[in-house]
């Protein structure tokens, strides 16, 4: 017996459209594209997903939002930004209609429920990444 470590080591670029997504995080912004029948996707998407056409609409959105579901991570990886228990939730941001995937902290899985409203929590040092909005904490203080 041997251990076998699998890894694909590459580098992928983000193209335009995540590259502005990322872009505009570093800026503490969060911007998604308007598809054709009008519906804001955040994340972006760069094609519209019934029809296959080029989006090219971008929209600012809030950075509030309401979360439809979560699951509880009762312990983090050693490479989750959040060093302590939190919740994947999928969180429908203010002027979106698609939900994106982010951590909510608080202070237990009691503290959660879907319908709760959160906000971003942004890193000191922003940058073009996703980790710049650290997690989302909810927006009353609860937790």
């Amino acid at each position: 017996m041997a251990p076998l470590r699998l890894f694909y080591p590459y580098d992928r670029t983000v193209g335009s459209t995540v590259g502005r997504f990322l872009t505009s995080l570093a800026n503490k912004k969060i911007e998604g594209t308007r598809g054709l029948d009008g519906i804001v996707h955040v994340p972006p998407a760069e094609f519209d997903p019934a029809t296959g056409a080029p989006l090219t609409e971008w929209v600012v959105v809030g950075n509030a939002g309401e979360v439809l579901t979560w699951s509880w991570q009762p312990e983090p990886f050693a490479d989750n930004t959040l060093q302590q228990p939190f919740a994947w939730a999928l969180i429908r941001l203010d002027g979106a209609d698609t939900p994106m995937l982010h951590a909510v902290r608080v202070g237990s899985e009691k503290d959660m429920a879907s319908g709760m409203r959160v906000r971003a929590v942004w890193a000191d040092e922003p940058t073009p990444s996703i980790t710049t909005i650290m997690c989302f904490e909810p927006e009353h203080g609860h937790g």
